[in-house]
């Protein structure tokens, strides 16, 4: 937990983190389930891991990944050798009790007390060969750029194994906060110059001209402009997810996510759209227990209908295969994720993708049914054009 948060944060649960643990605990163990069948081994690294778990008893990012490796090897014998670190002395005190408790288990945990820096190039030794997961959830800001990509070059392969992923927090609050101190004539230097560091340069500063009011969504320029820098450098295919405390707030963070491979895109997606789900639950959830004599909650006005979200996104993405089809060869779904989700990736499931493919059947656009023959995966389905 980095220095400067808060020391109420782990009473419980804020809304934040309810999107961002689930969309983890969601995708992490079909990380493993996809990448570690192969030697039965898989390596992961939570850089910044807090407490471990909250007083209320919810599990945090540590103990969601340690639950993760225990059920692995009990289930399927695959082995995950877990890397944890921690800043703060009681913190750290407090996640190695947690971590004692998987280890009786069989797990693999290792905790650090010190910085991600510090143990960054021991987990990628122990990772030579191996898939490895970074989930890294600083509360301000992370790992120099340079640091970042380095470690994720190091681990490039042409035939993409062994595969490398991540995830990680990019601070929205720290990009408004160190714009205003970048544009302020009594800013701090050094403060901006270690966001220089973050970014790989000074070209956020642009966003936020000296003495001059910035754009409306400079933040938000800046961040997507940070995940294309970040897939430039690396090779890797980027998406962000921005979480926010409430509907019609900025975002407080987006989490980045890198993969090397169509399956995590494909995956990262419907488990985005599922932790949102949730997110909203837990919303309209903690609004009826603030105010359980209201006729009706804010947020089932505010919250987009899934059912009115699905019945627009369906014949849009049949539009998109269509569009892939014209090709006039057959194609796999998996492999062309992002055009078959169009605007719609993160935001619905891949239920969505079967739905589309029976809608251009039924329209005579495919001889695809959209129909599992040998119980494929949705994201299998093979789709092939009219002839």
């Amino acid at each position: 937990m980095a220095t400067g948060t808060k020391t109420t944060y782990w009473n419980d649960r804020e809304l934040p983190s309810v999107l961002k643990h689930n969309l983890l605990g969601r995708y992490i163990p079909q990380f493993g389930g996809m990448t570690g069948s192969r030697d039965g081994r898989v390596v992961y690294l939570d850089g910044y891991a807090g407490e471990g778990r909250y007083e209320s008893g919810e599990a945090g990012s540590a103990e969601i990944a340690m639950r993760v490796a225990s059920k692995h090897l009990k289930q399927h014998g695959l082995r995950w050798t877990c890397f944890f670190t921690e800043r703060e002395l009681k913190s750290f005190t407090k996640l190695e009790k947690i971590a004692g408790i998987y280890r009786a288990q069989g797990v693999d945990a290792r905790v650090h007390h010190g910085d991600v820096d510090g143990v960054l190039n021991e987990v990628l030794v122990t990772a030579t060969n191996l898939p490895l997961f970074l989930f890294l959830d600083p509360c301000g800001l992370g790992l120099p750029w340079d640091r970042l990509t380095e470690a994720m070059a190091l681990r490039r392969s042409p035939k993409l194994w062994p595969p490398t992923e991540f995830l990680m927090n990019f601070s929205m609050v720290a990009v408004r906060r160190l714009g205003g101190n970048a544009r302020s004539a009594k800013g701090v230097e050094r403060s901006s110059e270690r966001f220089d560091e973050v970014c790989g340069g000074r070209w956020w500063r642009d966003f936020f001209p000296t003495g001059k009011e910035p754009a409306l969504d400079a933040d938000e320029a800046v961040a997507a402009e940070y995940a294309r820098r970040l897939e430039a450098a690396t090779g890797m295919l980027v998406r962000s997810v921005p979480v926010a405390k409430a509907p019609h707030l900025k975002p407080v963070y987006h989490l980045v996510y890198g993969t090397w491979r169509q399956h995590g895109l494909w995956v990262f997606g419907d488990s985005a759209a599922r932790a949102r789900d949730e997110w909203w639950k837990k919303l309209e959830f903690a609004e009826e227990e603030n105010e359980p004599d209201a006729l009706f909650s804010a947020t089932s006005v505010t919250r987009p209908d899934p059912k009115v979200v699905l019945a627009a996104a369906v014949p849009a993405m049949a539009q998109n295969i269509e569009g892939l089809l014209r090709r006039g060869r057959a194609f796999k779904l998996v492999d062309h994720t992002l055009d078959v989700f169009g605007d719609y990736y993160g935001q619905v499931t891949e239920g969505a993708a079967r739905a589309a493919v029976k809608l251009l059947h039924e329209q005579g656009r495919t001889p695809s049914t959209g129909i599992s023959k040998n119980k494929e995966k949705t994201r299998d389905l093979i789709v092939e054009p009219q002839r």
